[in-house]
């Protein structure tokens, strides 16, 4: 025996078993105050998703989720602080694992497992992220084909193809809608 097992369930994925991606659900608000969501339309396997890939080596989850975005729908955007349930503790502060709310936090909302082709994990982290300026063109790589359009946010959640995307998405609004009125500024 090469040590004591754990008391709770771990498994280890080494780095060729595993990619970390980052991705996040984009908002904005229309001329009428009313949120909007972002939508990718990927023009060849005709699906509806959210923005997201892989993060870059020395490239943090929250830089890849902002770039992605960026990259994938045209917009430039940050991050959209919110009040959210975490176990993240506040910096240089020791308190027990637990959830609890904290306030205008930029973490992570959720995170995806999904499994890839040929035994693997494909890690996505998911941010909020709010449109800082009008939709630029040319920001796709040559693998992507998206067509990226804002549209209400009900629509948005009905539009995406897969279960896991729409849940995503639905937390996302719960926790924007929850934090900002029609008068707050993003």
């Amino acid at each position: 025996m090469d040590g004591l097992a754990r008391p709770n369930h771990s498994v280890v994925h080494f780095s060729e078993a595993f990619v970390i991606c980052a991705g996040s659900v984009l908002f904005r608000k229309d001329a009428e105050e009313r949120w909007q969501m972002c939508v990718l339309h990927h023009r060849t396997d005709h699906v509806f998703v959210l923005p997201k890939g892989r993060k870059d080596r020395g490239e943090t989850a929250e830089e890849a989720a902002v770039r992605e975005t960026y990259e994938e729908t045209g917009y430039p955007c940050k991050l959209l602080p919110c009040n959210m349930t975490t176990r993240a503790p506040p910096p240089h502060v020791n308190m027990r694992d637990e959830p609890y709310i904290a306030q205008d936090a930029a973490e992570p909302f959720a995170v995806t497992l999904r499994e890839l082709k040929g035994n693997g994990t494909k890690i996505i982290w998911w941010y909020l992220t709010v449109a800082t300026g009008e939709k630029e063109t040319e920001t796709q790589t040559e693998s992507e084909n998206f067509f990226s359009e804002f549209v209400p946010v009900e629509d948005a959640i009905r539009q995406l193809t897969f279960s896991d995307d729409k849940d995503v998405a639905r937390r996302a609004r719960d926790l924007v809608v929850s934090d900002y009125t029609a008068g707050d500024a993003a």
